[in-house]
Order: C-alpha cells, then structure tokens, then sequence
C-alpha cells in the first residue's frame, strides 16, 4: 500500500527568489506605515472589529455634524486619521492573511506527508532489525534519538542525603 500525498510542489529557485523580493519589496514599502505591538499591548487594546465599524464610522460623522458633543481632549482629526488607515489597511490585510493562510495550510500538508513517509521507513527499519538485516540497528539507534514520538526512559531514583 503505497502513501497517499496530496502535494507535491517544486518551486523553482528563480520562483522563490522572485517571491522573497517582492516580499522584501512590500516590507520596505509598508515599514513606514506599520507598527509593532508587544503581546501585552494586543492584550490590552480595544479591538474594533466588524461590528464596532459601523459604531466608529457613525460617530466620526456626528464629531463632525454635531461638535458640541465633542470632549476638548478628542482630536477629530486624529480619529479621521485612525479611521481612514483602518479602511486603507485592512483590505491588505485580508488578502495578506489568505496568502498567508494558504501557506501554512500547505507547509502543514506538505510537513505532515513527509512525518508520515519519515514514520512508514522508521518503522520498516524496525521490522528490518527483527530480521536481523543489516545496518537496520545502525539507522535505528540514529533515527530513534532524533525521533520525537520516542519515549525516553525515567530518570533513575534519588535518594535523600541522611539527615546527621
């Protein structure tokens, strides 16, 4: 029964290169426009997600039809800016994420197939070892240490120094 693999892709080196260049490219022209949180940041910010747009939306046009409302400390201008690189960014950002997302599903494919065909020779070379054929204990004992599924042994039992 031979393995099943549901993809197999070669990319060509000018492929790739050309790829990593456009990436760089998008990188350079976007650094000026892009920040980096730290994770307790994301943590602590409000999130304006889909549902909120309308609510942000609605109250940047009554900032402005009705500024009786607005508190000195509030820059309309500030908020117009927020707003609007949030309408730029994040039509970007969908499609960044479904290139992105396509790539990881497609290493996680790729990766699990070649585990399975890296599992299938593993085990074979320990069928081998039970038929006492050649350098089967030699790829084992090489495989095994590396193999992460392995179990390792328990650490050996200390006792106590006597108390006196």
């Amino acid at each position: 029964m031979s393995q099943q693999n549901q993809v197999a892709i070669q990319i060509p080196a000018a492929v790739l290169q050309n790829i990593l260049k456009l990436i760089a490219d998008l990188q350079t022209a976007l650094a000026p426009y892009v920040i980096t949180l730290t994770p307790t940041d994301r943590k602590t910010l409000l999130k304006m997600s889909d549902k909120s747009v309308a609510f942000v939306t609605k109250s940047l046009e009554y900032t402005k039809s009705n500024p009786e409302f607005v508190p000195p400390y509030l820059s309309i201008t500030d908020m117009q800016v927020d707003v609007d690189a949030v309408a730029q960014l994040g039509p970007l950002l969908k499609q960044i994420q479904q290139v992105a997302d396509n790539l990881d599903d497609t290493v996680m494919l790729s990766g699990s197939e070649a585990y399975t065909a890296a599992l299938l020779y593993y085990n074979s070379v320990k069928q081998a070892i039970k038929g006492n054929v050649p350098n089967a204990k030699t790829i084992y004992d090489d495989l095994s240490q590396r193999y992460a599924g392995r179990t390792t042994a328990a650490a050996p039992a200390t006792t106590a120094p006597a108390n006196g």
